[in-house]
């Protein structure tokens, strides 16, 4: 049987965590830079506990006002450091919890960055390996990020995106522009599959590209996650693939 993994962005304030908990398999937990605290992680990891959901760290920059999503200038230690910082902050919370980390996903400003330029994944990856180097590393499939992965000796996880379009060169759209979050559930739900069933997207301006889909990101801060990741895990399941982390997979 196929499988793939579907992962949320959670722990960040939106209030929907609960509702979407039942239809992923890993939880990107914030770690209190970008948003969160010491309370929403452990309140997130005990749902993800319940629910038999992987739980990783969700690192940005320490930019609440802005929810991590602008670009900061840092050298590549400041960028280890930063990562470092939260990872640890967060598998302190897992540990206290009874659970395991599984993961690491870097968010907004600090996840595009990296999907752009490889020195920045690259530190991202040293602060990950730094804490734990069995930590797999969540970045978006095709971009510096797998490659700098690989690099450090880490386990690389491909990341494709339900919710946000793709320019032709297998980019994300910027949030800025027109058509960059895709709000409509059926489309979401097609666009998964072949991503997944056939390792291809199209991109907005109707090109069509190879994508390795081994996670599948519904972003928590989306209106209408809920929606969208009770639609994806339907539509999964209904096509005979199941829902897995990529940790459990290994086992």
């Amino acid at each position: 049987m196929m499988r793939v993994d579907i992962n949320c962005d959670l722990g960040e304030g939106i209030g929907k965590d609960e509702a979407v908990m039942p239809y992923i398999s890993s939880a990107n937990i914030a770690c209190g830079y970008h948003a969160g605290d010491l309370s929403t992680m452990d309140r997130t990891l005990q749902m993800a506990i319940k629910n038999n959901v992987s739980v990783g760290a969700h690192p940005g920059f320490n930019d609440r006002d802005n929810f991590g999503r602008v670009p900061q200038k840092l050298s590549n230690l400041e960028i280890e450091q930063l990562v470092r910082e939260q990872v640890e902050i967060l598998q302190d919370r897992a540990t206290r919890a009874g659970a395991q980390l599984s993961h690491v996903k870097p968010h907004g400003a600090l996840y595009n960055m990296a999907a752009a330029d490889e020195t920045i994944a690259l530190a991202i990856a040293r602060g990950i390996r730094s804490v734990n180097p069995a930590l797999l590393f969540y970045g978006l499939a095709n971009s510096p990020m797998i490659k700098a992965a690989n690099e450090v000796g880490l386990i690389a996880v491909s990341e494709v995106f339900a919710d946000r379009a793709y320019t032709r060169d297998g980019c994300l759209v910027p949030r800025n522009q027109e058509g960059a979050v895709i709000h409509d559930a059926q489309l979401c739900q097609q666009r998964v599959l072949d991503m997944v069933l056939n390792q291809r997207v199209k991109s907005i301006d109707g090109q069509t590209i190879s994508i390795q889909a081994d996670t599948i990101c519904i972003h928590g801060d989306n209106p209408e996650a809920v929606a969208l990741a009770k639609g994806i895990y339907t539509t999964l399941i209904n096509n005979d693939i199941e829902l897995v982390s990529p940790l459990s997979a290994a086992l």
